[in-house]
This record gives C-alpha cells, structure tokens and sequence, in this order.
C-alpha cells in the first residue's frame, strides 16, 4: 500500500468485537475504535510482532508478575482533541507491558506529568490502562505500534504503520496542532503531508525544540518536541521546563 493511501491494512485475522479490547479512552466514536481493534490485530510485520512477543514471554525481573500486552499498543485521548501527539514506538517494557502509550516508563513518566500541569491529563501519573487516567483536548499517537528492538523500527515497518495514522488524522476533525515528539516522528508527519500533496518538500522543515511551522491551508500547525527519552531528560537535552513550554505553546495554539 502507497504510503499516501487512506484505507488502513486488512489484518488476516478476525477482528474481534469493541468490547474485547479496552479502547483506552471514553466516548470513543465507532470509526476509531474499529481503528484501534485493527491495529492491534496487525501482523503486517512479523520482526516485531515476534519481538514484543518474546519480550512479553521473556520479561524484565522487576516486572515478572505483570502480564505483558505484547501486541501492537492502540493509541489513546480524546476523539474531540485539537492537539495530536507523535511518538515514535512504545517501549518494550513500558507501553509493551501496560498496553497504554507513552505508559510504564520514563518518557512517561514526564510526558503525563506535563500533560497534567497544562491540562490535557486529568492526573499527573499513568501506570496501566486501567488506572483512570482521561485525556482531554488531546490525542496520542505514534509512527509505529510496535514495540522493536533498540528502539529502532525499519523504516518499511513505519511505512506499514503510516495508513492507520493517516486515518488517524482523517477520523480526527477538530485538530489545529501536531506536537512531532522527536526527528523520526517529524520526518514520518512530513512525509504523509508530502505524499498527500499538501506540501511540495520537506527541505524547508528542519527539526529542532520548540519550533514552529505554519502549514500550508487548513492544516494544523507543526510544533516540534525532542522526545521525552530516557537519554535526553537525564543528560538535559530536555529538561521538564522545555517540554511544559511546548505544551504550553500548543495549548495556546489550539485556543
């Protein structure tokens, strides 16, 4: 499938119905949710499928009495948000084991704490996908749904994940800023507006923190984060305060 094209893959298994899987968020209308079942019914790449697998099966010792989601991580928020987040891919013992994005790690930890003193999150922690947790204005996504090695999905395995953000966006209608939380994401958004026609090039977009693009038409505007990663916040990359001043940006944005 192009990577411009706006149906999501046929998985080759049944889908189940809505209510086996937990959506992850409240009042969820029926196109994303159906979206959500289908992408965590994906076997479209066989690498990490077996990966998350393995990790589920293996696991970490501090975590040996969890058991593992190990499948491909839904995306989770409000389906009336004006603000979309991007990752990159869920961690293998973070939202690999909890089955919630950026949820059991430290990316997460310091994403949601900043979600909450901006007021997209109605708590400041998230531990499981069954801790209460609700997202208000806003909706987080990522390049890949899978959990891969190194943190490094292929780049043939985020053109595999790129349809179902592509109906993301579609099933989305009230968003006015993208927040791209690192390179790859930024590149991975770039690309689908480049393959959709909405841009000519990428060459006029360079990454950085807490920049600002003005995108062409009606979409939204591009705001640009260095990830919340583990490496980043503990050397000072990213230190709290950037990244409450960007969701602050994009919460002013989006008024």
């Amino acid at each position: 499938m192009s990577a411009g094209a706006t149906d999501f893959p046929i998985v080759p298994d049944p889908v189940r119905s809505v209510k086996h899987y937990p959506l992850f968020y409240h009042s969820v209308p029926h196109p994303l949710a159906i979206l959500q079942e289908q992408i965590v019914a994906c076997r479209l790449c066989p690498r990490l499928r077996s990966y998350t697998a393995e990790i589920a099966r293996v696991k970490r010792r501090a975590y040996r009495e969890w058991e593992y989601w190990g499948k491909p991580v839904p995306s989770f928020g409000d389906p009336e948000a004006q603000v979309l987040i991007l990752g990159l891919a869920p961690g293998a013992h973070g939202s690999n084991r909890t089955g919630r994005m950026f949820t059991g790690d430290r990316s997460g930890d310091i994403l949601y704490k900043i979600l909450h003193k901006t007021g997209f999150a109605s708590q400041p922690v998230s531990t499981s996908r069954d801790d209460g947790l609700e997202l208000r204005g806003v909706y987080i996504t990522a390049a890949c749904h899978c959990a891969p090695p190194d943190n490094k999905p292929l780049p043939e395995e985020i053109r595999n994940c790129r349809p179902y953000f592509e109906r993301e966006l579609e099933l989305l209608p009230n968003l006015r800023v993208v927040v791209a939380l690192g390179k790859i994401a930024f590149d991975n958004y770039l690309d689908v507006l480049k393959a959709r026609g909405a841009i000519a090039s990428r060459s006029g977009y360079l990454f950085g923190h807490d920049l600002l693009y003005r995108m062409p038409g009606e979409l939204p505007v591009l705001v640009t984060s260095y990830h919340p990663s583990q490496q980043n916040t503990s050397t000072g990359k990213l230190t709290e305060k950037m990244l409450e001043d960007v969701f602050r940006r994009a919460k002013r944005l989006a008024s």
